[in-house]
Formats: structure tokens, sequence, C-alpha cells
């Protein structure tokens, strides 16, 4: 039988996009004993993808410009139900200046420069191509996250698998884990976000949020939990892989011993699972 902190971290994907008509959440409606191993039946399933230690690789030489990475991001915010506060449309509906929205942005995965995304490697004379090379940057989940650590209600978790995750109804807004990230990877929802989903981009298979609750990658869980690949991989077109860092024979490992890469900030010592071939 699993304790009790791991069962609440189970519990917590009903946060996390297993919302829905879904066998989760069916078996947390039973109730009692019989709910409990249900859902560990279900999570224990066979199609799930599943590693001692995930890891992202992306592969930097394969994208030549912002459009390269657009893809990308459209399919990691369509699925994740991420707003959008520039659509000019949405703007005029809601009354709100093109500035406040820029300002309020919520980011999952997003590009930026080299010099921005590797402050300590930059230097006057790096080479060009990476000096102008569009970096995809996301949440790290790192190997000592210091998120967790300064979380007050443990509403960030770390699973076992590496994966750094919320539940965003324990989350109180509180806003200690975007100070405590050193990679300005979570965002926070100064106002409600749900306006600024469009009826027809919108995942009814994963949950929206509200305002005063922070978000960010969760290196799709969801996805992992019934056999998919995160969606930045799939969409990728096999610029990022993504497998078990502790798996000699796995694609990110094979990537690792035949590449140089480098990954953001490493010095700080919060071991970030996301690497870059430069």
């Amino acid at each position: 039988m699993q304790n009790r902190r791991d069962f609440l971290k189970i519990a917590g994907l009903s946060a996390l996009g297993i919302t829905g008509a879904n066998p989760v959440l069916d078996a947390f409606a039973a109730g009692g004993h019989d709910a409990e191993e249900s859902v560990f039946r279900i999570l224990k399933n066979e199609k799930a993808l599943k590693a001692e230690q995930w890891a992202m690789v992306i592969d930097t030489r394969k994208f030549e410009s912002e459009e390269a990475l657009e893809p990308i991001v459209e399919a990691c915010h369509k699925l994740h139900n991420v707003p959008d506060f520039g659509d000019p449309e949405l703007i005029e509906e809601n009354g709100d200046c093109a500035e406040a929205n820029k300002r309020h942005e919520i980011k999952w995965i997003w590009e930026e420069e080299y010099g921005h995304a590797f402050p300590g490697k930059a230097g006057e004379f790096v080479n060009d191509r990476i000096k102008h090379l569009p970096f995809l940057v996301l949440c790290n989940h790192c190997e000592e996250p210091p998120c967790v650590r300064v979380c007050p209600t443990k509403a960030t978790f770390k699973r076992e698998d590496g994966i750094v995750l919320m539940d965003f109804h324990r989350c109180i807004g509180c806003r200690f884990c975007m100070a405590a990230c050193p990679y300005g990877s979570r965002s926070f929802n100064f106002r409600d976000p749900r306006p600024f989903i469009k009826k027809e981009d919108r995942n009814p298979e994963f949950p929206t949020r509200m305002k005063g609750v922070v978000e960010k990658c969760n290196f799709c869980a969801e996805r992992l939990a019934v056999g998919k690949e995160p969606a930045c991989v799939e969409a990728s077109d096999g610029a990022i892989a993504f497998g078990d860092l502790s798996d000699p024979e796995s694609s990110v490992r094979e990537l690792l011993k035949s590449n140089y890469t480098i990954r953001r900030k490493q010095g700080l010592g919060t071991g970030p699972a996301v690497y870059y071939i430069v």
C-alpha cells in the first residue's frame, strides 16, 4: 500500500490534466478504499511512459528562425489552455491594453535569445549563429528544484521520475516559487485567463486555471500517463528528444554522448533536466 504522501501526489493529477470524462476522476468519485485502489491500477497501466529521470535534449542546429519555433509553442499552449493576452479581438472584447497584456503574459514554453537564456555564457565574441539563434526555454524540471523547497502549501512538488508538477487547487498565489526559480519559468495569473482562450481552441481534457494561480510546463505529464510524448517533442519534427536520463540506451543519452550540450545556469546547482545541443 502506498503512503499518504504518494496518494496525495497522485490525487493532484486531477489538477494536471486528467479531467472530464476520465477513469481517474470516475474512480475518485466512487470514494473510499476502492477509489484509491482503482487509481493505482489506472496509473500503473501498460501504456504509460515511465523513466527514472526524465530529461529533454533540444537540438538548436535544427532551428534557423523564430518561425521554426512557432508550431512547437502553439502545440504546447493550445493543449494546456494557455491564454493569449495578445489577441487583438480578445483585447478589444475585454477592454484591455496591449501593454498590460504583455506584462501579464502566460508562458509554458517560449523563445529567448542566447544572451538572456545563457547570461553566464554570453560574450562579445560569441559565434554569430549562436548569438542570434532563438532558443526554446521552459521549466527545467531541476534535480534540486528551489521552487519545491519554498512552496508553503506543497502545491509544487517533484515526482520520483524527476518531473516538477503543480497542483493548481493547492496554489495560494504567494509567488514564492516564482521568486525562487532562477529561470523565469513560472507565470502568474494576475487576471482570469479563461476569457482569453478562444472557445474553438480550448482543450476540454486539460483544466483551465483561475486568477491568482501560478502555472508552468509540466513535461506533459498527462500525455506520458497515456503513452504519448510531450506535445513539444511531437511538434518538433525530431529537433527535441525526450527520454530517460538514467537509461544508457535512451535517445537522450545517445545525443549527450555524441554532441556538446549546455544547460541554463548550470553553476547554480539546481541540476536542469533540459539540455541544448549547440
